[in-house]
């Protein structure tokens, strides 16, 4: 049982290349999204109620990174991103790899925080597809780039100060994981 968590992750990360199959947007596309957000939630659970290995930690990370990556290439041509948005997703991306680089100099590993902010961005992002036809897609980046920014500079802020790797720790503000 101990390893279904890690099963669920790596089978998050074989659907989320199927996408690449699909039409962007299709009900084929929408069906294979939410089965890989529904694994996401699964393997989170199951990882809390069996203690789930380093490597398990490491695979969720891994699995949400390239969901991140793979929508990012099929959705950019439906977004028509202003400039500004698209230099401050890059930002973004810039502060987050120096959060992964600063863990992996101090700590000589792989980690992305679970911090309450990471949690609300991601599930921002999850939403961002099913949203798109709803809410205006340029407002709904300009309230996603906020939340993101907030929840990379803190994890950043973490990483930099903490003196022992942190991968549970909830906020900037809680002092244990």
């Amino acid at each position: 049982m101990k390893l279904l968590a890690n099963y669920i992750s790596i089978l998050r990360i074989l659907l989320v290349f199927t996408l690449f199959l699909t039409k962007p947007l299709s009900t084929e596309f929408f069906v294979i999204y939410v089965v890989c957000g529904l694994s996401d939630i699964f393997d989170g659970y199951i990882a809390r109620k069996t203690q789930t290995s380093k490597l398990g930690e490491k695979l969720d990370s891994a699995a949400d990174l390239i969901m991140l990556a793979v929508l990012f290439i099929i959705l950019y041509g439906f977004l028509n991103l202003t400039v500004q948005i698209f230099a401050w997703i890059i930002i973004i991306v810039m502060i987050r790899v120096a959060s992964i680089i600063t863990v992996f100099i101090k700590y000589k590993t792989f980690a992305v925080l679970h911090t309450f902010g990471n949690k609300v961005t991601g599930f921002m992002l999850f939403l961002f597809p099913l949203m798109l036809k709803i809410f205006n897609p340029n407002i709904f980046m300009y309230v996603l780039c906020i939340i993101a920014s907030i929840s990379a500079v803190e994890e950043f802020i973490i990483n930099l100060l903490s003196n022992v790797l942190q991968v549970n720790r909830k906020s900037i503000f809680s002092k244990t994981t």
